[in-house]
């Protein structure tokens, strides 16, 4: 997996800016965190507001942000900064304490396991150590020190979803919140979707950067769980740091359809576009390529606000 990487500025005109007015971003990775960041979220909510924006989700990999995403959003009148918890090992990986507390605290989205997926072999200590993922690092320090719970996958032995993330899954559903599927890989994503969707009825599934490496799924594979009732996210991040072509991304999209789509930036690195400026950017790419206004705008705005709300 290649690391964050700059790249060619994108020019963005009038029109991307006004595609994603009143947006929320469902991604965004800010200060404060255990990961140097470009922007905090106080910041941010002032960068939104001044773009005509209305809000995002502050994802961490390592701690719950559904209380700091209160004080973001008392403190920013016209933004909503909304919670999330991802179902590492740093929360308790497929915890449901962790999960019941996150539901009564307002907690919006819920994240499967990321870093300690399974399926994502960046930050391994047996894996390649050239052009690792910022969290990688941290993932590697804690091996070295002997902290290394062994990953986690939501299936069972016998290629079922497993207890545990079925019990993830009813609290997820008791509180309304969001699954989104992290990094699992494309196996985990089909069957999890398959139960969230068709025996538990959850309402809100979102499969997560669809064409990023550990992902890495198809345009027939992403319809095929849209199919099932999840939508689709993809992250700026992932085209605009080389890790899946733009050409393949469009082609998803168009397959899947925009009313499937949501976009979000993944944004806050210290060596990638600003997450406001991003934002626009992949709206950009989106009208260059040939997707009409009233696509772009549903998949940065009414989807996500749909979604979110």
């Amino acid at each position: 997996m290649a690391v964050e990487t700059t790249a060619a500025p994108i020019q963005v005109t009038d029109a991307a800016w006004q595609a994603i007015e009143g947006g929320y971003d469902l991604q965004v990775h800010v200060a404060p965190d255990v990961i140097g960041r470009r922007i905090d979220d106080m910041d941010l909510a002032k960068e939104f507001l001044a773009h005509k924006l209305k809000g995002f989700v502050l994802k961490s990999h390592y701690v719950p942000t559904y209380e700091r995403a209160k004080v973001v959003t008392k403190a920013s009148p016209g933004i909503t900064a909304y919670g999330a918890i991802t179902l590492n090992h740093s929360v308790g990986g497929l915890n449901p304490v962790a999960l019941e507390i996150a539901g009564r605290s307002g907690n919006k989205i819920v994240w499967m396991p990321t870093v300690d997926a399974a399926n994502e072999t960046a930050g391994r200590s047996d894996g390649p150590t050239d052009k690792l993922p910022f969290w990688a690092k941290i993932q590697r320090e804690l091996s070295a020190t002997g902290i290394s719970p062994a990953p986690i996958s939501v299936l069972d032995g016998s290629g079922k979803v497993s207890d545990a993330a079925r019990r993830c899954l009813e609290l997820i559903g008791k509180h309304d919140m969001i699954l989104a599927t992290g990094h699992l890989s494309k196996k985990e994503i089909h069957a999890l979707v398959k139960v969230a969707k068709k025996e538990m009825g959850l309402k809100r599934v979102l499969v997560t950067h669809a064409e990023f490496p550990s992902q890495n799924m198809t345009a027939q594979e992403q319809v095929e769980v849209a199919d099932l009732g999840a939508m689709i996210e993809h992250c700026f991040t992932t085209m605009y740091t080389n890790k899946a072509p733009w050409e393949a991304y469009f082609d998803s999209v168009r397959k899947v359809g925009p009313e499937r789509v949501v976009l979000s930036t993944d944004l806050g690195q210290t060596i990638n576009p600003p997450v406001t400026e991003g934002f626009a950017m992949f709206a950009q790419k989106m009208l260059d390529a040939g997707f009409p206004a009233a696509d772009v705008r549903r998949m940065c705005v009414t989807n996500s606000t749909a979604l979110i709300s």
